[in-house]
Protein backbone atom coordinates (compact mmCIF):
# COMPACT_ATOMS: atom_id res chain seq x y z
CA UNK A 1 0.00 0.00 0.00
CA UNK A 2 1.59 3.45 -0.70
CA UNK A 3 1.22 5.80 2.41
CA UNK A 4 0.65 9.10 -0.16
CA UNK A 5 -3.11 9.98 -0.25
CA UNK A 6 -4.11 12.53 -2.74
CA UNK A 7 -5.97 15.77 -1.48
CA UNK A 8 -8.33 17.48 -3.70
CA UNK A 9 -9.17 20.85 -2.35
CA UNK A 10 -7.11 22.28 -5.32
CA UNK A 11 -9.99 20.72 -7.44
CA UNK A 12 -12.14 23.08 -6.06
CA UNK A 13 -10.89 26.67 -5.62
CA UNK A 14 -7.70 28.13 -4.92
CA UNK A 15 -6.05 26.84 -2.22
CA UNK A 16 -2.39 27.21 -0.89
CA UNK A 17 0.02 29.77 -0.44
CA UNK A 18 2.26 28.46 -3.14
CA UNK A 19 -0.28 27.98 -5.73
CA UNK A 20 0.23 30.17 -8.92
CA UNK A 21 -1.98 28.55 -11.29
CA UNK A 22 -5.67 28.82 -9.43
CA UNK A 23 -8.20 26.02 -9.36
CA UNK A 24 -6.61 23.10 -11.40
CA UNK A 25 -8.37 22.23 -15.40
CA UNK A 26 -10.88 19.10 -15.57
CA UNK A 27 -8.43 17.94 -18.17
CA UNK A 28 -5.46 18.12 -15.67
CA UNK A 29 -7.43 16.87 -13.13
CA UNK A 30 -7.73 13.73 -15.28
CA UNK A 31 -3.96 13.29 -15.57
CA UNK A 32 -3.48 13.27 -11.97
CA UNK A 33 -5.92 10.79 -11.07
CA UNK A 34 -4.66 8.72 -13.96
CA UNK A 35 -0.72 9.13 -12.68
CA UNK A 36 -2.03 8.50 -8.82
CA UNK A 37 -3.73 5.56 -10.27
CA UNK A 38 -0.95 4.35 -11.89
CA UNK A 39 1.33 4.63 -9.12
CA UNK A 40 -0.70 3.09 -6.50
CA UNK A 41 -1.92 5.68 -4.48
CA UNK A 42 -5.39 4.25 -3.68
CA UNK A 43 -7.51 7.00 -1.51
CA UNK A 44 -8.44 10.52 -2.48
CA UNK A 45 -9.22 13.12 0.20
CA UNK A 46 -11.82 15.33 -0.44
CA UNK A 47 -14.77 17.51 1.14
CA UNK A 48 -18.10 18.45 0.44
CA UNK A 49 -17.03 22.28 0.64
CA UNK A 50 -14.43 22.11 -1.59
CA UNK A 51 -15.89 24.31 -4.04
CA UNK A 52 -17.22 21.90 -6.86
CA UNK A 53 -14.10 19.58 -6.21
CA UNK A 54 -16.41 16.49 -5.94
CA UNK A 55 -18.83 16.87 -8.98
CA UNK A 56 -15.06 17.41 -10.79
CA UNK A 57 -13.89 14.35 -9.76
CA UNK A 58 -17.05 12.66 -10.83
CA UNK A 59 -17.11 14.13 -14.15
CA UNK A 60 -13.74 12.15 -14.72
CA UNK A 61 -13.27 8.69 -15.99
CA UNK A 62 -10.88 7.18 -13.05
CA UNK A 63 -13.86 5.79 -10.19
CA UNK A 64 -11.38 3.04 -8.81
CA UNK A 65 -10.20 4.89 -5.71
CA UNK A 66 -11.05 4.65 -2.04
CA UNK A 67 -12.58 8.08 -1.02
CA UNK A 68 -13.13 10.00 2.12
CA UNK A 69 -15.45 13.35 2.21
CA UNK A 70 -16.10 15.38 4.98
CA UNK A 71 -19.58 16.90 5.65
CA UNK A 72 -20.18 21.00 6.27
CA UNK A 73 -20.76 22.69 9.56
CA UNK A 74 -24.13 21.16 10.82
CA UNK A 75 -26.71 24.21 10.43
CA UNK A 76 -26.99 25.59 14.04
CA UNK A 77 -30.79 25.51 13.14
CA UNK A 78 -30.68 21.90 12.37
CA UNK A 79 -33.79 19.80 13.51
CA UNK A 80 -33.32 16.87 12.38
CA UNK A 81 -29.43 15.33 12.40
CA UNK A 82 -30.07 12.01 10.67
CA UNK A 83 -32.04 13.46 7.11
CA UNK A 84 -29.60 16.19 7.06
CA UNK A 85 -26.82 13.83 7.26
CA UNK A 86 -28.54 11.26 4.97
CA UNK A 87 -29.14 14.24 2.25
CA UNK A 88 -25.42 15.65 2.22
CA UNK A 89 -23.98 11.98 2.04
CA UNK A 90 -26.35 11.09 -0.58
CA UNK A 91 -25.59 14.29 -2.45
CA UNK A 92 -21.69 13.50 -2.48
CA UNK A 93 -22.34 9.94 -3.35
CA UNK A 94 -23.98 11.24 -6.47
CA UNK A 95 -21.45 14.26 -7.38
CA UNK A 96 -18.59 11.28 -6.75
CA UNK A 97 -20.49 9.16 -9.31
CA UNK A 98 -20.09 6.45 -6.60
CA UNK A 99 -22.16 4.06 -4.69
CA UNK A 100 -20.31 4.41 -1.15
CA UNK A 101 -17.51 6.34 0.76
CA UNK A 102 -14.34 4.74 2.46
CA UNK A 103 -14.66 7.46 4.92
CA UNK A 104 -16.66 10.27 6.22
CA UNK A 105 -15.42 12.81 8.71
CA UNK A 106 -17.12 15.53 10.24
CA UNK A 107 -14.82 18.27 9.20
CA UNK A 108 -15.65 20.67 12.74
CA UNK A 109 -15.21 18.72 15.67
CA UNK A 110 -17.26 21.18 17.48
CA UNK A 111 -20.10 19.55 15.97
CA UNK A 112 -19.57 17.03 17.89
CA UNK A 113 -19.24 18.37 20.80
CA UNK A 114 -22.35 20.91 20.95
CA UNK A 115 -25.94 20.15 21.79
CA UNK A 116 -26.29 18.38 19.04
CA UNK A 117 -23.47 16.08 18.90
CA UNK A 118 -24.90 12.88 20.02
CA UNK A 119 -27.56 13.18 17.46
CA UNK A 120 -24.74 13.86 14.33
CA UNK A 121 -22.86 10.43 16.02
CA UNK A 122 -26.13 8.73 15.83
CA UNK A 123 -26.48 9.72 12.15
CA UNK A 124 -23.08 8.75 11.32
CA UNK A 125 -23.39 4.88 12.62
CA UNK A 126 -26.51 4.75 10.82
CA UNK A 127 -25.36 5.33 7.66
CA UNK A 128 -22.14 3.28 8.65
CA UNK A 129 -24.29 0.71 9.40
CA UNK A 130 -26.71 1.06 6.14
CA UNK A 131 -23.13 0.38 3.93
CA UNK A 132 -22.92 4.36 2.65
CA UNK A 133 -19.71 4.73 4.46
CA UNK A 134 -17.35 2.08 5.60
CA UNK A 135 -15.36 4.16 8.60
CA UNK A 136 -16.25 7.04 9.91
CA UNK A 137 -14.22 9.97 11.71
CA UNK A 138 -12.90 13.45 12.55
CA UNK A 139 -10.83 16.03 10.92
CA UNK A 140 -9.25 17.87 13.36
CA UNK A 141 -6.98 21.29 13.95
CA UNK A 142 -5.57 20.62 17.55
CA UNK A 143 -5.00 17.10 19.58
CA UNK A 144 -7.19 18.57 22.67
CA UNK A 145 -10.74 18.47 19.58
CA UNK A 146 -9.75 14.70 19.42
CA UNK A 147 -8.98 13.91 23.25
CA UNK A 148 -12.76 15.24 23.91
CA UNK A 149 -14.28 13.69 21.24
CA UNK A 150 -12.82 10.25 22.30
CA UNK A 151 -14.52 10.41 25.64
CA UNK A 152 -17.95 9.50 24.66
CA UNK A 153 -17.68 7.96 21.01
CA UNK A 154 -15.42 5.85 19.00
CA UNK A 155 -13.96 6.75 15.61
CA UNK A 156 -12.74 4.96 12.71
CA UNK A 157 -10.24 7.85 11.47
CA UNK A 158 -8.62 10.72 12.51
CA UNK A 159 -6.91 13.46 9.94
CA UNK A 160 -4.60 16.16 11.40
CA UNK A 161 -2.51 18.48 10.56
CA UNK A 162 1.63 17.05 11.03
CA UNK A 163 4.40 18.43 9.48
CA UNK A 164 8.41 19.08 10.62
CA UNK A 165 6.86 22.50 12.33
CA UNK A 166 3.71 21.42 13.75
CA UNK A 167 4.30 18.10 15.91
CA UNK A 168 1.82 18.48 18.42
CA UNK A 169 0.12 15.21 16.78
CA UNK A 170 3.53 13.41 18.15
CA UNK A 171 4.44 15.60 21.02
CA UNK A 172 1.00 14.89 22.57
CA UNK A 173 1.38 11.25 22.57
CA UNK A 174 -2.08 11.20 20.66
CA UNK A 175 -0.57 9.69 17.41
CA UNK A 176 0.24 6.70 19.74
CA UNK A 177 -2.88 6.55 21.55
CA UNK A 178 -4.75 6.30 18.34
CA UNK A 179 -2.63 3.79 16.34
CA UNK A 180 -2.48 1.38 19.96
CA UNK A 181 -6.59 1.53 19.43
CA UNK A 182 -6.26 0.79 16.13
CA UNK A 183 -7.79 4.47 14.81
CA UNK A 184 -6.76 4.68 11.12
CA UNK A 185 -4.37 7.98 11.10
CA UNK A 186 -4.18 10.71 7.91
CA UNK A 187 -2.08 13.42 8.53
CA UNK A 188 -2.21 16.60 6.00
CA UNK A 189 -0.53 19.83 5.39
CA UNK A 190 3.32 17.95 5.60
CA UNK A 191 4.41 21.11 3.65
CA UNK A 192 2.29 23.63 5.59
CA UNK A 193 0.05 24.87 2.62
CA UNK A 194 3.36 25.15 0.54
CA UNK A 195 4.86 27.67 2.91
CA UNK A 196 7.47 24.90 3.42
CA UNK A 197 8.21 24.71 -0.04
CA UNK A 198 9.15 28.47 -1.00
CA UNK A 199 12.78 29.70 -1.20
CA UNK A 200 13.32 32.22 2.05
CA UNK A 201 13.34 34.55 -0.53
CA UNK A 202 10.42 34.35 -1.72
CA UNK A 203 8.31 33.86 1.84
CA UNK A 204 6.00 36.52 2.28
CA UNK A 205 7.34 39.65 4.50
CA UNK A 206 3.98 39.16 6.88
CA UNK A 207 6.41 35.73 8.21
CA UNK A 208 9.17 37.69 9.00
CA UNK A 209 9.06 37.39 12.69
CA UNK A 210 10.28 33.68 11.66
CA UNK A 211 13.01 35.15 9.08
CA UNK A 212 16.09 33.24 11.37
CA UNK A 213 14.36 29.95 10.90
CA UNK A 214 13.37 30.66 7.19
CA UNK A 215 17.20 31.26 6.56
CA UNK A 216 18.67 28.03 8.45
CA UNK A 217 16.37 26.12 6.90
CA UNK A 218 17.06 27.08 3.48
CA UNK A 219 20.90 26.84 4.32
CA UNK A 220 20.51 23.36 6.06
CA UNK A 221 18.60 21.91 2.50
CA UNK A 222 21.70 23.57 0.46
CA UNK A 223 24.21 21.93 2.93
CA UNK A 224 23.01 18.82 2.43
CA UNK A 225 21.56 19.03 -1.25
CA UNK A 226 18.22 18.19 0.12
CA UNK A 227 15.07 19.56 -1.35
CA UNK A 228 12.67 21.27 0.93
CA UNK A 229 9.89 18.32 -0.58
CA UNK A 230 11.91 15.58 0.49
CA UNK A 231 12.61 16.33 4.05
CA UNK A 232 8.98 17.52 4.51
CA UNK A 233 6.93 14.26 3.17
CA UNK A 234 9.67 12.01 4.90
CA UNK A 235 9.45 12.93 7.85
CA UNK A 236 5.34 11.86 8.50
CA UNK A 237 6.13 8.92 5.73
CA UNK A 238 8.69 7.51 8.59
CA UNK A 239 6.30 7.13 11.11
CA UNK A 240 4.95 3.48 11.62
CA UNK A 241 1.80 4.87 12.97
CA UNK A 242 0.78 7.07 10.22
CA UNK A 243 -1.63 5.33 7.97
CA UNK A 244 -1.73 8.16 5.02
CA UNK A 245 -0.05 11.18 4.61
CA UNK A 246 -2.32 13.83 2.16
CA UNK A 247 -0.91 15.88 -0.46
CA UNK A 248 -2.39 18.44 -2.54
CA UNK A 249 -0.26 19.07 -6.26
CA UNK A 250 -1.90 21.44 -8.92
CA UNK A 251 -0.10 19.15 -11.65
CA UNK A 252 1.54 16.14 -12.59
CA UNK A 253 4.91 17.25 -12.47
CA UNK A 254 4.29 18.16 -8.81
CA UNK A 255 2.92 14.69 -8.05
CA UNK A 256 5.65 12.95 -10.63
CA UNK A 257 8.00 14.90 -8.04
CA UNK A 258 6.41 14.01 -4.67
CA UNK A 259 6.35 10.36 -5.83
CA UNK A 260 10.16 10.42 -6.67
CA UNK A 261 10.76 12.00 -3.21
CA UNK A 262 8.97 9.76 -1.22
CA UNK A 263 11.27 7.31 -2.18
CA UNK A 264 13.99 9.36 -1.55
CA UNK A 265 17.38 7.12 0.45
CA UNK A 266 19.33 10.07 1.33
CA UNK A 267 19.89 10.44 4.86
CA UNK A 268 18.14 13.16 6.52
CA UNK A 269 18.50 16.10 8.38
CA UNK A 270 17.71 16.92 11.95
CA UNK A 271 14.78 19.62 11.67
CA UNK A 272 14.26 20.47 15.32
CA UNK A 273 14.98 23.97 14.88
CA UNK A 274 11.92 24.48 12.51
CA UNK A 275 9.66 22.87 15.88
CA UNK A 276 6.83 25.27 16.78
CA UNK A 277 3.64 26.19 18.68
CA UNK A 278 3.20 29.30 17.93
CA UNK A 279 -0.90 29.43 16.43
CA UNK A 280 0.13 32.28 13.94
CA UNK A 281 2.53 29.98 11.86
CA UNK A 282 1.08 26.72 12.85
CA UNK A 283 -2.16 27.10 11.99
CA UNK A 284 -2.98 28.63 8.49
CA UNK A 285 -6.60 30.34 9.39
CA UNK A 286 -4.40 32.50 11.38
CA UNK A 287 -1.90 33.92 8.37
CA UNK A 288 -4.46 36.81 7.45
CA UNK A 289 -3.73 38.58 10.57
CA UNK A 290 -0.26 38.53 10.39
Amino acid sequence: MNKLALGTAQFGFKYGIANLEGKIKISEVNKILELAKYSNIDLIDTAISYGDSEKVIGNTEIKDFKFVSKLPALPKDCSDVNSWVDKQVQSSLTRLGISSLYGLLVHRSENLLGNSGKKLINALNSIKLNGLVKKIGISIYDPSECEQVMKFTRIDIVQAPLNIVDRRLVVSGLLTKLHSEEIEIHTRSAFLQGLLLLPSNKIPKSFNKWFKVWEKWSLELKKNDLSAAEVCLLYPLSLPEVDRVIVGVDNTDQLIELIKRSKSQKPQIDCSFMISNDQMLINPSNWSKL
